[in-house]
């Protein structure tokens, strides 16, 4: 997940305005239609309930790795795009624009999916929550604001160690976003009971700004502690994980040889 690209500034931003829209739309359009549907007649929940909005999450990261990838390094989150620069993966020029554009696009899956769900009777994206993120009584589960600081934290990092590790030169290659989307679903399966799981500031916004005033007011979390556990990570994966400059010449001659044979 390195910006490192061939293609044109206008094409990377291109790819991360898609890949997080689809990302928010996915994973909270999920969250918002598909979570919880009730069948009337026999009481019964035919939704698709938290594990099926961590697949829908891990599913969109999946998919759209693959799809645009290449393209931009397939980030969809500013975490992901902090944590890849610190770790020397990405360049810093790119990391405002980054930014940006995936907020952009999160707002943009936002108000799609407002549009959508506005057309049923009587809903409203402040008294649903609209799949925002929060603590306290905003938590799903009412977990207090350490519980939820400490979680996106730690689970950004374990995120972002995923992603530098399945993208590291010396990891098996192609598996990458395959590694990486299982991880954001795991991530999930954990996280949303507590947090509702940001662990990506983008997707919190992109939702809190239609979902009113205490929506916003705790937005600032997930926005600071996704960032800081990417910075964790990102500072200290390759101290981790150095490569030892044989090895680094080994694998770089293995390469040159299989792009001869």
């Amino acid at each position: 997940m390195s910006s490192a690209s061939p293609h044109s500034s206008t094409a990377r931003w291109l790819a991360e305005f898609i890949g997080t829209f689809v990302l928010v739309f996915g994973g909270c359009g999920t969250a918002v239609f598909a979570a919880q549907v009730l069948d009337e007649g026999a009481g019964v929940n035919m939704g698709v309930g938290y594990l099926g909005v961590a697949l829908a999450f891990g599913l969109t990261v999946v998919v759209m790795a693959y799809a645009v990838g290449h393209v931009s390094g397939g980030h969809f989150n500013p975490a992901v795009t902090l944590g890849t620069a610190l770790a020397g993966r990405t360049k810093w020029s790119d990391v405002g624009p980054y930014f940006l554009i995936q907020i952009l696009g999160a707002t943009a899956a936002g108000a799609v999916l407002l549009a959508i769900a506005s057309g049923k009777a009587g809903f409203s994206a402040v008294e649903s929550g609209f799949a925002t993120n929060g603590y306290g009584e905003r938590s799903p589960d009412g977990y207090p604001l350490l519980s939820v600081l400490l979680i996106e934290i730690v689970l950004t990092a374990v995120f972002l160690y995923v992603i530098l590790g399945a993208t590291d030169r010396r990891a098996p290659a192609g598996f990458g976003p395959l590694a990486i989307g299982l991880s954001l679903t795991l991530i999930h399966l954990i996280a949303i009971p507590v947090s509702n799981t940001s662990v990506n500031p983008a997707r919190s916004l992109g939702v809190a700004w239609f979902a009113g005033g205490e929506a916003l007011g705790q937005v600032w979390l997930f926005l600071v502690a996704p960032l800081a556990g990417a910075a964790i990570a990102g500072l200290t994966y390759n101290l981790m994980f150095p490569i030892r400059p044989d090895v680094d010449r080994g694998l770089a001659q293995h390469e040159a040889n299989d792009a001869t044979a």
